[in-house]
């Protein structure tokens, strides 16, 4: 059972991204300018909401993580849309990420899994390819992270089963999910849902991620 101060901050977090996914598609820029950082904001409170003391490397680096993507939110907002900047920021947001599961796992990632993960990574890079132009080599960087987030996740969570370690993989496989929907939109084919399927799925990756570092009864995740 999750602590009622946790189940607020997700209860809010919901509330703040829907709100976001909502004034986004009517056109209210300023509220999007609030909601969405307050969304990831909200994350980093469920990931600092575990026990007591210095945080654990694998909390640490979540929330590490969290902030370079509230960074990388505000430079996708910017008017200027710079989508570069966004992207290094979200870059440094998955090397923390991947840093703090390939710790936590006390058994390393098979690699069937990696396999597996780069499948998947191929499935999203290649339609795309033809249509990066300029950002062909910065999108494949991005993409590999991606692919060692997926594997080394996913390794933890076959590896050892902690309810810490499957919310982290939910997380990962989610946050893969968003990316690939917002490349499709942005390089290949628009499409008006886009905003809502890339926001949604960013929301509850954030959350599940910060949920696996956060509360105590994940000790699994915390522990090293």
């Amino acid at each position: 059972m999750i602590a009622a101060p946790v189940a607020g901050l997700g209860a809010l977090l919901l509330a703040s991204g829907a709100t976001t996914i909502l004034v986004d598609y009517a056109g209210r820029r300023r509220v999007v300018y609030v909601c969405k950082p307050l969304t990831v904001a909200l994350a980093m409170a469920i990931a600092a909401s575990g026990p007591a003391g210095p945080p654990s490397p694998y909390r640490a680096l979540v929330l590490a993580g969290l902030a370079c993507s509230l960074v990388g939110d505000v430079f996708l907002m910017l008017p200027e849309k710079r989508f570069a900047a966004g992207l290094a920021s979200f870059l440094a947001a998955h090397a923390c990420y991947i840093a703090a599961v390939a710790g936590a796992s006390p058994v390393p990632a098979s690699p069937r899994l990696l396999a597996a993960a780069a499948g998947i990574g191929a499935a999203v890079a290649v339609p795309l390819w033809p249509h990066l132009g300029r950002y062909r080599l910065p999108v494949a960087v991005y993409v590999v992270a991606l692919v060692a987030l997926l594997w080394q996740s996913t390794g933890w969570a076959v590896g050892t089963g902690a309810p810490g370690a499957r919310l982290a993989a939910l997380g990962a496989l989610l946050f893969t999910a968003s990316d690939a929907v917002l490349a499709h939109n942005r390089f290949r084919r628009p499409f008006r849902a886009a905003q809502a399927v890339i926001l949604s799925t960013y929301f509850v990756a954030q959350g599940l991620i910060a949920l696996s570092a956060g509360p105590s009864l994940f000790p699994a995740a915390t522990a090293r």
